[in-house]
This record gives structure tokens, sequence and C-alpha cells, in this order.
């Protein structure tokens, strides 16, 4: 491959991954809305775009393994397809995980937690994905790492949701009713699950801006 095809074939890659990005960006958009208000319609799109996510990652990953193969890029190429390919997997479970929570609104038949504020968290891992993707395309070090600490903001709104749905449990009255009891604890574990799964997404996006850091700096600071 010559070089100036060799050259559009790696900034291919980086459109393509950023054009993802944007589809899970979207996805997950439309998962948190659907989270918020309980629209079982918004849900099941989220459910039924995610064989779209996953073939884009599919088509990603072959394109990336045979610059590997063919090219055999070394330093700073050889990292930008090696972040580019671990990016890819980052945001393809960051789709599974927008489907896990189209499902949980699914199963609650309403908003999953209409006492709870999961509206934030989820403002907050979302802004940390798309922030992510910008310093992916910028080449952005310094936003990679504003990016690692904010997602400690994340985390700590996680867990104070995660204290207060654990709090009313054990508060709140419930009649006799083995009935009332199962429902309760239903509900409670779809609110803890969704919890859980904007942490993640918020990890995933610290993900995406270590990859980026290592891809720019060759510095591993930020990856576990």
């Amino acid at each position: 491959m010559p070089r100036e095809r060799y050259q559009e074939a790696l900034e291919g890659i980086r459109s393509d991954v950023l054009a993802m990005g944007e589809r899970v960006i979207d996805r997950l958009e439309t998962a948190l809305e659907s989270v918020s208000t309980g629209d079982e319609s918004l849900a099941r799109t989220v459910i039924e775009g995610d064989a779209e996510i996953n073939d884009r990652y599919l088509a990603l990953e072959n394109d990336c393994v045979d610059l590997f193969a063919l090219q055999q890029p070394v330093a700073g190429d050889l990292r930008f397809l090696t972040a580019s390919f671990k990016i890819i997997t980052d945001l393809e479970r960051i789709g599974d995980l927008a489907v896990n929570l189209a499902q949980y609104v699914i199963a609650a038949d309403g908003p999953v937690a209409p006492d709870v504020a999961l509206d934030a968290i989820g403002e907050e891992a979302l802004s940390l994905l798309e922030r992510s993707l910008e310093a992916y395309d910028a080449e952005d070090v310094d936003a990679c790492r504003h990016i690692a600490d904010d997602d400690d903001h994340v985390d700590a709104l996680c867990h104070r949701a995660s204290e207060t749905v654990t709090r009313e449990l054990i508060e709140r009255s419930v009649e006799d009713d083995p009935w009332a009891i199962e429902r309760l604890l239903d509900d409670v574990s779809r609110v803890l699950l969704t919890i859980r799964d904007l942490e993640r997404i918020g990890d995933h996006a610290v993900n995406v801006a270590a990859r980026t850091l290592y891809m720019v700096e060759s510095d591993p600071e930020l990856i576990y």
C-alpha cells in the first residue's frame, strides 16, 4: 500500500471510530430518556438498534486487524491502531449497557426510578463519553486527565444514589403482603442495576480517554 493510501486508511479508522461513537451516544441518549420517562417505544428503539452498533464494531475490528497484518505499523501508528482497536471495544460495551437500561424500562413498565435522581448521573456519564471522543479526535491529553478526575464525581453520585435506595428500602413500611415485598425488591434491584450500569458507562468513557493518552504520549498513567 502506497504511503498516501496508508495514511488515508489510518484517517479512515479515526473517522469510523468517531462515527461509531456518535451512534453510541445517540443510543445512550435515547436509553437515558426512556429511563427518565418510562417510554417503552424509546427503549425498544435502543434494543433494536444494537445490531447496527455490533456490525460497526465488527467491521472496524476487521479494518484494524487488516492494517496490523498488512502494514505492520510501528511507533505512533501502532499506538494509534492499538488505541482505536480498544476504544471500539469500549464503545460496543457502552452500547450493550444502553440496551440494559432499555430492558430495565420495559421490565419496570414505566420510569425505572421516579423517586431517585438518575438523570444527573446519566447526564454526567454521557458528558464523559462525549468529551472522551472529542479528546480522541483532537488528541487532547489535558482533556483526558480531566475526564479521569471527573469520573470520581460520577462514582460519588452513584454511591449516594445507591445509599438512598437502600435506606428507603429499609425504612419503607410494607404490609405483610409477600407480593408487595417481592415487587418492592424487584423495583430496588432494577434501580441498583441501573446505577451500576451508569457507573460502568463512566468507566468506559475513562478507558477511551486512557487509550487516547497512551496513543499520544505513550503514557499508561490512566490505564488500569
